[in-house]
């Protein structure tokens, strides 16, 4: 069954399949700015977030999420005031993360994963089957 929902932007309704919750209509309008936001700073290298927003009339959290997407980098290399490590607060130039917390994360991630894998491995051939997924066939069918 489709999953229908209204768009975050302009409230048409539509047939949503993941991501950003907005229509394909807003979606093409978001990319159109992304790539005027970039051939921009392409031709204007240096600029600032309220240079590119008032120029390009693009709101500055839409910027914001280009960066935070990792589609755009802050150029710069001085610390900026517009993007920090949703983690730890620092001052980064794309993402969400600063590289240490990036590391810290990952790291995180593989231990957990490697923790799931070895109490799995732990278990007995029929617990294991237990835990897997079931299908219903025509032969369970019938039996009922």
């Amino acid at each position: 069954m489709p999953d229908v929902r209204n768009c975050r932007k302009c409230g048409k309704i539509f047939n949503y399949i993941g991501g950003a919750p907005i229509c394909p209509a807003c979606r093409e309008k978001e990319e159109e700015d992304f790539q005027r936001v970039k051939k921009y700073l392409y031709e204007n290298p240096g600029a600032s977030l309220t240079q590119v927003s008032t120029e390009l009339e693009i709101s500055v959290e839409m910027i914001k999420r280009f960066l935070r997407e990792g589609r755009l980098e802050i150029a710069n290399d001085e610390g900026n005031l517009v993007l920090e490590c949703e983690n730890c607060g620092r001052s980064i130039k794309t993402g969400r993360f600063c590289p240490d917390c990036e590391r810290n994360l990952a790291s995180g991630f593989k231990s957990a994963a490697s923790q799931m894998k070895l109490d799995l491995d732990s278990r007995s051939t029929s617990e294991r089957k237990s835990l897997g997924m079931r299908y219903l066939n025509k032969e369970y069918e019938k039996g009922k």
